[in-house]
This record gives C-alpha cells, structure tokens and sequence, in this order.
C-alpha cells in the first residue's frame, strides 16, 4: 500500500508540473497569401543558429495559425507552402511574439529547388520526414514512429495514425510480409527510415480509388538512398542467466526491381515474434474490394487457441524464419512471395477461481504446449495496360500441434485431477484470381473467384483417477478412465464476385454487386472409453458420434447509391440474399431463406484533420457446423456439447460513429468512436448443469444480445509536454439459458489512463502514466467486481554520443471485490545499450522482470463462467547482448 501511494503522489505531481520552470517563449501568427487567404497545411520551420540544437516546426490550421514553441535562443525562421514562393527571417524570441507572413505566389520557377519539409499534408496522403524528429537514439522503426504526431504504437505491434489503424504496412511501395504491422514495426533498422507516408482510403488497384470508400490506411516506408541496392540490417546475439538466450537477425535488400527481406529469431525468454491474430489474417486473400454485403460463416478456431504463442509462460523455446521476395520481372509483371516458419515449446501455470451460475470452482492448470506451422504466400499481378490489373494468389498454411495438461479442480470438498492432451493437424489453401477493368470513365469492373479447403484433425484424451462426466457419459467402471476423441473438419468454400462502377458525374456514383457463395462443411466426432483390458467402449449408442455435411449456397445482389453534397458524402443501398443449406446427419434437412439487408453511411469532412463519419449495417451470419451436429461430442473434462440442427442465421444491427480532429498550430489531436450492435435473432449457449458437470447446446432466441463499445482519446501538448487522456467503456446485456430457466447477464468494463511525456533534448524522455480498470459481471444473479489499478513510468535517455538507457516500470493493484481478495505486483524492465556513431558493433545488457514477481492476475468473463486468474511467468532475465549492424 505504501508504494502504491508513494507512485500514486508522485504521478500526480508530475502531471500538474508547472510549466513556467521551462525556459521558452512562443512565437505565432497567421500566415495569408496576397488576397488575405488564411494558407492551412503550411510548414512553418524554426532552424537554430547553433546547430547542436533540435529544428523545431509548426503546420498551420484551417484558419492559417501557427504556434512554435522556441528556446531564447536565435533561429532561422522559413515559412514554405507548395505553389507560394518561401518566405525567410531571422529572430531571437525572449518573450511572447506574434509575427503574421503573407507568401507570395510563385509566378514561374527558375530552378529546381528540394526543401524537405517535416510534415507534408497533400489530399489523402501525410508525409513525414522522420530526421526532424528522431534523435538517434531509435534502433527499429516502432522507435521512430513513436516519435511522430499522431502516430501510436501499440505492445502487440498495431499502429494507429489520428486513431486510424494502419491496415497495410508498405516498404517503398511494396507490401510488407502481406502487409502486416508487427514484422515491420518490430525489425526494420531505425537508421534506414527516411520518410514515413500514411495514405487514407488505401487501395491496391489504383483507378479504384476514388470509387471504393475503402477503410484501409496504408503505412509506407521510404528508405535512405544509401539503403538501396545494398545489404543493411542487423544480428544480435545474447546471452543470460539460467541458460537463458536469445538470437535475432535482419537482413533487408531493396533495388528498383528487387526487395529480400529476411528475419529469424531464436529465443527461450518468451520473445513474442508472431501473433495469433497474424495467423487468422492469413487466411484472408480477397480483395477487400469484394467483402462488403457479403455473409459472415464462421470457422470453429477454439480447437486451435490453445497452440499460439502466449504473452506469460514459465518455461519458453522459440524458433521463428520468415523469408519475403518481391520481383519486378517486367513493366507488365510483378511478383511476390513470402515463407513464414514457427516452432514453438512452451509450458504455462495458471490458477483461477471459476464462478459459475450455481457453484464455484478452484482450478490450477499446468500446460505444456508444441506448436508448428509453416505458411506460404505467393502473388502475381499483371498489369498489360494502366487500365487492368489482374492478381493471381495463392496461401497454403500448415500445421501439427501437441497439447498436454495436468487440472485440478476443486469444487466444495471434491478434488478431482484430470491429464488431458491434444494433437491438432491442419491445412489449408486458398486461390484467388481478380481481374480489375476501367472501361471508361464512366464504367468500371471488378470480378474474382476464390477458393478455400481447409482440413483440421483433433485428437484429444482425458485420463482421470476420479468421476468424469458421471451420468453424461456411458462410462465403463475402471481403475482409470480414459477418454478418446477424434474430431475431423473440412471446409470448401467457393466465391464468385461481380462488380460494376457506374459514375454519373463527380458527385454522384451507383455501384452494384452480383454473387455467390458455396460453402461445403463436413463434421465428424468420434467418442469412447479405453479399458484398462484393451477393450473400447464407444459412446455412440448414448447418442454420440456426428457425421454431418452441411452445404450452404448465398445468391446475392447489392446495390449501393453514394453522392457528396458540400462537405457531406452519402452512401446508402441494400444486399438481397437467397439462401439456400442442406444438412445430412440422422434425417436430411433442407431450407430456403431471404434476407434483405440495407447500409447507410455519412462522411463529413469539415477539413483535412476533422472529420465525422457515422455507418449503420444490417449483418447477418452463420453459426460454424459444429453447432449444428445434433449428436452430442465431448467439449471438456467437465463439459459435452449437442447442436442444433434447426439453427438458422443471426440478424443484428451494427452501427459506427466516429470523430476525428488533429490541430498542428493548437498540439491538440482529438478521436472519439462508438459502436452499438444489437442481435435481433441470434444464438446462444443453453446450459444445464449436473453437479460440476455441463451439458451445452446452442438455441435461437429473439433480441438475445446488445453490445455497446465506447473509446476516446485526447492528446495535448502545453510547452514540452504531451499530455494524454484514454477511455475506454464496454457495455453488454445477453441472455442465457441454465437449466431451463432464461437468464439476463450483464457485463461492464470501464478502463482509463492519463499519462504525460517530456519532449526535452536536454533531460531522459519521460513518459509518466496511470490506468485504472473496472470490471463488473453479473451472471445469473451473482455479482463480481474486479478493481485493477496500475500506474507506470517509462524512461527513455541517449547520453555521451552512443548511449542508450531506457527502464519501464509498472506497479499492479489487484482486487477482487466479491472474495475480498488483494494482489499487489509490480514489473519492471531495465536495459542500456551502446553503439559508437562510426562502428558497426553495438552492446546491450537487459533485465526483464527486474523484481522477479512469479505471477499476474487478470480476470475474465465468458458465456457462462466469470474466471479470476493468477497466470505465471518466468523469472527475473538478465542478459548481455552482442549485435552488428550491416
């Protein structure tokens, strides 16, 4: 408690820093053209005299206002604006001064003349240029992009730019291992980054763009012309206490035709390369272009979760290669190609406390987990005229996965200890072909086919001393138990999509959509007991044992209506969907549906930094084909599962509203979003309980759900400091049947953070922080309340030309309101690096989980069980580090 109040005091004091202890002064004014036109967008750069010092600059608003906050030092003043003649003068600022300019208009241009400006406002495209406001002591580009406004990067490796998530991440113009952020942010050396362009409404095909109200943002790093057609990057190698390691090297290669991109990590300190969300995003190949309108299936995927990289292990050993190539064979063609390779050991503890709706149960799980995969991306795009383009793409994906566990479960005096395994086999492929045509200005086309298989193969067992799943399962008596379970998946799925771009003038569009979709499910489950004689005991006379095909077909039609009036854009129409599905498990059974489901958006764009955009969808999905099988198939040790064949798609309501305003002259950046959604038909879990034991099955109810998801984010900065406030609150109401009662549960969670960071060249960059969260549960009547306060502190400091200290601290405050019980934690990192400005050889010696805390404590909230959890996590690491930059 004492320490917490300690750091409580000292954040706060922090925040409330006076600002009158910083030895500047402010200079601003308006800059005009002849005619007394406020010039927005204009780059207003202050160079000081002594060059030890940093260049500081200003882009005026709307109205043409700029503030630059300056040191009583002299400067070199320079105000640029494209198409106006440069306007320079000297000043030596010791109070507050105002200073208006007025450009001129260029009347023709003698001579070439580059000036690189900071920021480069133009259209739909931001560019940054990254030397004013690095200081050298970046080393991968998530440390650059830190350091640019309105840029965030987030622990998992996403980037927003103005609360924008960064879709597509490009290295000079071409696509990054598919795209994604995390490879990019967490390995591309600091020192070859010399311009960072963010473009809204990102698109691959360029005549698209303008007719594609595309959500994309696409990132693309431009490199340094010493980077070109020259080997760069970096190879480090570390060595720790406890035989801890870690090896990683980059290795980059970029020419006009050719890019190389080579990465590799080997590591057992729990190193986090590749992500479970890059494994989903995989699998999709289609051009968003064609997404819209389209039906929602879903993949069953919790047979894989358990596979992925986790974030807290106690034991860890991790390989990972990935290999990405880009060709430009000729002016008409180009391809691409990438490999990604992971295998990855790793051992997890955990203990949680389990509430469910009529018991609650203590639970300790230890894991030990063998994941590896292999992915392969290959693409050809070839483009016979500036007005087609025509991509040929093919994914293949595959894996082979072992799971083991020990679980102890504790329910009032009964102890009941279960070793459970699994072997997970999976592949997948998909192709895609998509041709793009602009016909004429008027008319344009789009058209694909695309093709997924996807085969997965469990293998589970559960070996138990105790009762398991007594009177739900024809269990034999024996000395042991020992359950098996063999499940088998396949899914095909065949796409084929339609589109046509009719302009009618600049203001007003019609676009229409013509589809479908063949899905091809197969499910098969097989359940017995293995009897310490050698004999089995199949389950299926107890109604166990699926053998389901389930076919789908979606006929589709869209069209859309979309016109910009002033500063507003409207987009409205509707999808007419004809669906067809035949199920065969026991008895066949066939249906036809419709669905007519209507969009509407607006865009406001009261400026190039302010804009508000609100979007309203009617969505409909399918459940995946397990929930249709309508043979019962073990789920748990404690737990089966029927399905429902009379299942039939869920309806709900989505809408977005979004708000969004960034101000250069004020330092002031402003993003607010909401999200409402509402299930008016939708499926839910019906669950009875015998004991500890539960039997689930899905039912269809009428309003069965709503969801509202809140987020705001405020940044200011006064003199030299950046000051932050983030909001997030999620609130959801959902039905549930227990024991043939129909229950509401509600859920709330309202999250908080301040913080405020130091932009001084002369003292550490200090990052200063508090985050508070609330979680509130109430299912089938019981309540939980989890209370999670953590403020935090991040040090950054380059001293003595080449050294590079940084340390980052967080203290936990843990309360679980309904068992009154408190955990206090605290993490904290450490690290100094050293590389001298003329060698290649640099040094780093670090220390993870500097106080050595053996666990965290998180809680969670599922469909039916509320779950305090006490994670473990490896010791403290200490090591030194040895790496070369190429």
């Amino acid at each position: 408690m004492m320490v917490f109040n300690k750091v409580s005091v000292f954040i706060v004091l922090s925040l409330l820093l006076p600002l009158s202890c910083l030895a500047q002064t402010i200079l601003s004014g308006k800059v005009t053209d002849s005619l007394q036109q406020p010039l927005p967008y204009t780059n207003v750069i202050a160079k000081p005299l002594d060059s030890l010092k940093k260049i500081q600059f200003s882009i005026t608003d709307e109205k043409g206002m700029y503030l630059l906050e300056l040191d009583k030092i002299p400067y070199a003043i320079t105000v640029t604006h494209m198409g106006y003649t440069s306007y320079n003068f000297n000043v030596h600022p010791s109070k507050y001064t105002v200073r208006d300019i007025e450009l001129k208009e260029q009347s023709e241009v003698l001579e070439e003349v580059v000036v690189e400006l900071p920021v480069l406002v133009k259209q739909d495209t931001i560019v940054y240029a990254v030397d004013h406001f690095i200081k050298d002591d970046e080393r991968k580009l998530k440390d650059v992009l830190k350091k640019l406004p309105g840029v965030e990067v987030f622990k998992d490796g996403s980037v927003t730019v103005q609360g924008k998530k960064i879709t597509t991440m490009l290295v000079e113009n071409k696509k990054f291992f598919g795209g994604g952020t995390k490879l990019a942010v967490d390995n591309i050396p600091a020192d070859a980054v010399h311009q960072v362009e963010v473009i809204e409404n990102y698109s691959e095909i360029p005549f698209l763009k303008n007719l594609t109200d595309s959500d994309e943002t696409a990132m693309n790093i431009k490199l340094k012309e010493n980077k070109k057609d020259f080997v760069f990057g970096d190879i480090e190698a570390g060595k720790g206490n406890q035989e801890f390691y870690n090896l990683h090297s980059n290795l980059f290669y970029y020419s006009p035709e050719t890019a190389i991109n080579a990465i590799g990590n080997v590591n057992n300190t729990a190193e986090k390369v590749f992500t479970y969300k890059q494994y989903l995003d995989f699998q999709t190949g289609l051009n968003r272009v064609f997404v819209r309108g389209s039906t929602t299936f879903d993949l069953p995927t919790e047979d894989f979760l358990q596979f992925m990289e986790r974030n807290d292990v106690v034991q860890s050993d991790r390989k990972f290669g990935a290999l990405n190539i880009t060709k430009e064979v000729n002016d008409k063609l180009n391809i691409s190609g990438y490999g990604i390779f992971s295998n990855t050991k790793e051992g997890a503890l955990s203990q949680s406390i389990n509430q469910y709706n009529t018991f609650t149960e203590n639970k300790e799980v230890s894991s030990e987990i063998e994941n590896m995969f292999a992915l392969g991306d290959f693409t050809a795009t070839y483009l016979p005229n500036i007005t087609t383009q025509i991509y040929f793409k093919t994914k293949f994906k595959k894996s082979n996965n072992q799971y083991q566990n020990g679980i102890s479960s504790l329910v009032d005096t009964t102890d009941n200890i279960f070793n459970t395994s699994e072997n997970g086999k999976e592949t997948f492929f998909n192709q895609v072909i998509e041709w793009h045509k602009k016909k004429s200005t008027e008319h344009t086309f789009s058209a694909a086919a695309n093709y997924t298989f996807t085969e997965r193969i469990p293998r589970s067992s559960w070996n138990t001393k105790d009762d398991i799943l007594q009177g739900i399962i024809p269990i034999v008596d024996d000395s042991v138990y020992r359950i098996r379970q063999y499940k088998y998946l396949r899914n095909n799925n065949a796409d084929f999509y339609f589109k046509h771009y009719w302009v009618l003038n600049k203001n007003n569009h019609i676009y229409s959509s013509l589809g479908n979709t063949y899905n091809q499910h197969y499910f098969f489950t097989d359940d017995s007991q293995l009897l310490s004689n050698g004999n089995s005991n199949n389950f299926k006379e107890a109604n166990f044992g699926n053998d389901l095909h389930f076919n789908l077909n979606d006929l589709f039609l869209g069209v859309n209506y979309k016109f910009r009036t002033g500063i507003f854009t409207f987009d409205q129409g509707a999808f007419f969907h004809y669906y067809h599905w035949k199920l065969k498990q026991q008895e066949g059974l066939k249906q036809n549906r419709t669905a007519l489901l209507p969009n509407f958006s607006v865009n406001a764009e009261f400026s190039r930094l302010k804009k508000l955009e609100f979007k309203y969808e009617l969505k409909t999905a399918f459940k995946d084909v397990s929930n249709y099988a309508d043979r019962y198939y073990l789920f748990s040790y404690n737990s089966v599962y029927i399905g429902n064949g009379t299942l039939k798609n869920e309806l709900y309501h989505d809408l977005n509203l979004r708000y969004s305003k960034y101000s250069g002259y004020k330092g002031f950046r402003l993003y607010l979003t909401a999200n409402y959604r509402k299930k008016t038909k939708g499926v839910v879990e019906a669950i009875d309980y015998s004991g500890i034991n539960q039997s689930l099955s899905p039912i269809m109810l009428r309003n069965p759900e709503r969801d509202w998801n809140l987020f705001g984010s405020v940044k200011k900065k006064i003199k030299k400091i950046n000051y932050g406030v983030n909001v997030k609150y999620h609130n959801a109401n959902y039905l549930q049947q227990v024991n043939g009662v129909i229950d509401e549960n509600k859920r709330n969670n309202f999250t908080y953070k301040i913080s405020a960071k130091t932009l001084l060249d002369s003292i550490p960059t200090i990052e200063l922080g508090y985050e508070q969260n609330i979680g509130s549960y109430n299912l089938g009547g019981q309540k939980s309340k989890f209370i999670t306060n953590q403020p935090y502190v991040n040090i950054d400091y380059d001293f003595w030309g080449g050294f590079i200290a940084s340390f980052d601290y967080e203290f936990y405050k843990y309360k679980n309101k309904r068992l009154n019980q408190r955990n206090n934690y605290e993490i904290a990192n450490a690290s100094l690096y050293y590389r001298k400005d003329t060698s290649a050889w640099s040094f780093k010696v670090e220390a993870n989980n500097l106080f050595n805390v053996r666990f965290k404590n998180q809680n969670s909230f599922s469909s039916y069980v509320i779950s305090d959890t006490k994670t473990y996590i490896l010791p403290r690491i200490v090591m030194f580090s040895i790496g070369y930059n190429l």
